[in-house]
């Protein structure tokens, strides 16, 4: 009986006909900005993000106090100072040092202690909440529905874009989101302690102001309060105008940027290719087009940062020493204010426009911040759109088919196969009306290059976006798909030969067995070594080693079923037999479906054949059917040899029919 469903592990994660239903991922909750950054603070991890919070939030307040602090002692020196020659200030330059210690005491504790401790706090916070959301868009691209790979599929025409520089977004993005958002929730808690703090004090000190008597002694304190209200939202309008600007450029450059990394990390993976091409003045032109676009961006961005910058300084200024000054000035030429109050309250309102202006001084950090949550959200939301591959590839194309299982008895079985490309009217480039591999038996895919044999592996293994199909598995049997290489880096030898599982399900006797059985004895020593003389080893193995890695990994997984997709394109005709021999030896009953390059199969030594049945593909249609049988590689040789004396009888009775 065929039992339809989502797959395991051991057969591809593919989605089935069924009714569609919601797969949630690690970063599910992060598709929209409030969700990305409230995430960390409702995870596993609450307890260490809601300390780490706290502690943040205690320190700015006591930050704000001492701020308030230092602008009294500010104006305990500068009264010092002004009635320095004072008849009655019997010790003044007493006086002056002991304000001016007292100022420097406070500056210490407020800089070097609150702010200087609240720093380490929270670029802790940043290292930790970072980590957290590393991990999870790690665990949600790597996970077994394939996810990194459906991710990067999209069409513009269909209305889905694959998200660009997936590495920069982990990377950059997230790292620069993290930090950009702490600081602007530290500005936050400080405008808000500030406002509590600064605000008492002003209204404690404040006094009458002619001419606003009905205001009674709240005079320069309403006074102080309207001036901060006019001045700071009016030019925080300007910087909000100049900031969606610079978070449109931000996200520009990111691209540029990103686009201009992504072609160098390929140029060097190709170098080999380019270098045998002497396509380096190609490549130079294609390098220089794109630095291009992140020249003119940045240029642009410059400017902007420019007159922001600019247009901070003077609003600084002015709210520093003109703004902060005002509110007071009136009572004081009065004589209702004395000049120690009236420093002590200016400096007070300087803080509170510097408090409340941090909207202002933020701006550029918003614009990247909301830059950078753009380009995280964006990545979420791609992963979960591809939960259910069928679901995504059915927007763009036709994406039918079904995965199942069934007895083992029965092997592997194809029905109805029809594989295509984007679009619903694209015709199907390769069909199979039923194919079916029995237990333990050996298929050659056999067709012209393009015909479709590795999209035929692909699809068996749910790794072909359009098409349709059903694909029936046996039961409980693990499958193996082998490529020529695994191009994996900063991984020990033991890992790569675990692959796909972990180090710590086998051995490392089981693993050097392996390696024993595949030809690769010599590295038998440096199973926990991530490199070998300085190099890692994708450059240490040669071609035909890293295929001899290959079957090392067959031998130690000892797979029911095996995909073999060009498993041997390096090797020599004597190192395809050994491969072939070695699976053959040492995996009993394994079902194998194989694309090579030959127009036909290795045979052993002897000359029996490994391969039973052969899949050919011939004007798009796949066909499976027995192998010819063929003699002995000796005798064919033998029967192949000229034969003098039966040349002769032929010459004979030819010259006799003349």
């Amino acid at each position: 009986m065929i039992r339809v469903g989502r797959p395991r592990r051991t057969v591809p994660e593919q989605t089935t006909n069924e009714a569609k239903t919601s797969f949630l991922t690690p970063v599910s909750s992060m598709r929209t900005f409030w969700g990305l950054m409230r995430a960390y603070w409702f995870s596993d991890r609450w307890k260490e993000a809601w300390t780490l919070t706290l502690v943040i939030a205690l320190l700015t307040a006591l930050s704000s106090k001492a701020g308030v602090w230092f602008a009294m002692a500010l104006g305990e020196l500068g009264n010092s100072i002004a009635f320095l020659h004072d008849a009655a200030n019997t010790h003044p330059l007493q006086t002056i040092l002991t304000n001016a210690g007292i100022l420097v005491l406070l500056v210490v504790l407020k800089d070097a202690g609150f702010t200087g401790v609240r720093n380490l706090v929270s670029t802790t916070l940043h290292r930790k909440w970072r980590g957290w959301l590393d991990s999870q868009f790690n665990q949600a691209l790597l996970d077994g529905n394939h996810t990194h790979f459906h991710a990067q599929h999209g069409s513009a025409a269909g209305g889905i874009v694959a998200p660009d520089n997936i590495d920069q977004r982990i990377q950059e993005s997230i790292k620069d989101m993290t930090g950009g958002a702490i600081g602007l929730a530290m500005g936050v808690l400080g405008v808000a302690t500030s406002l509590y703090f600064v605000g008492e004090n002003l209204i404690g000190a404040s006094v009458e102001v002619k001419g606003l008597e009905f205001l009674g002694s709240y005079g320069t304190a309403v006074l102080a309060f309207l001036a901060v209200a006019t001045y700071v939202p009016l030019n925080t309008w300007i910087a909000v105008k100049l900031g969606r600007l610079l978070e449109r450029l931000n996200v520009r450059m990111q691209q540029a940027e990103g686009s201009y990394r992504a072609e160098l990390t390929t140029f060097l993976r190709r170098s080999f290719h380019v270098a045998a091409s002497h396509g380096e003045g190609v490549q130079k032109s294609m390098h220089d087009r794109l630095y291009v676009d992140i020249d003119k961006t940045w240029g642009r961005l410059n400017v902007v940062n420019t007159s922001y910058t600019s247009f901070e300084l003077i609003y600084n200024f002015i709210g520093a020493r003109i703004v902060a000054y005002g509110p007071g000035l009136v009572s004081f030429f009065h004589n209702r204010l004395d000049y120690k109050g009236y420093i002590t309250g200016s400096e007070m309102v300087a803080q509170l426009i510097s408090q409340c202006s941090w909207f202002i001084h933020v701006m550029p950090a918003i614009a990247t911040l909301r830059a950078n949550s753009q380009r995280v959200t964006e990545l979420a939301n791609a992963i979960e759109n591809v939960q259910q591959p069928q679901e995504f590839y059915r927007q763009t194309g036709r994406s039918d088919f079904i995965y199942g299982s069934q007895n083992p008895v029965f092997g592997l079985t194809i029905q109805k196969l029809e594989l295509a490309h984007q679009g619903e009217d694209a015709t199907p480039f390769l069909s199979a009306a039923n194919l079916r591999f029995r237990r333990g038996e050996w298929t050659f895919l056999k067709g012209e290059s393009g015909s479709g044999k590795t999209s035929l592996i692909k699809a068996i293994n749910g790794l072909w976006p359009y098409g349709r199909g059903t694909i029936v598995f046996p039961e409980g049997v693990t499958s193996f798909y082998a490529a020529q290489e695994v191009k994996l880096q900063q991984v020990s030898l033991k890992q790569l030969v675990c692959l796909p599982g972990s180090e710590n399900d086998h051995s490392d006797m089981q693993v050097a067995a392996a390696l024993h059985k595949a030809g690769l004895g010599d590295f038998i020593g440096h199973l926990p070594d991530e490199s070998r003389g300085g190099k890692i080893w994708d450059q240490v193995l040669s071609g035909g080693q890293k295929q001899k890695l290959v079957v090392a990994r067959i031998i130690l997984q000892q797979p029911g079923l095996l995909f073999l997709d060009e498993a041997t394109g390096a090797l020599d005709p004597e190192g395809k037999i050994a491969f072939h021999e070695a699976i053959k030896a040492n995996c009993a009953d394994v079902t194998v479906i194989s694309v090579m390059h030959e127009a036909v199969p290795p045979r052993s030594l002897s000359g029996e054949e490994f391969y039973h049945s052969v899949v050919a593909i011939n004007d798009g249609v796949a066909t499976k059917k027995p192998l010819a049988p063929t003699l002995p590689r000796e005798l064919t040789t033998i029967l192949a040899q000229p034969r003098p004396a039966e040349d002769k009888w032929l010459r004979f009775r030819r010259l006799k029919q003349k």
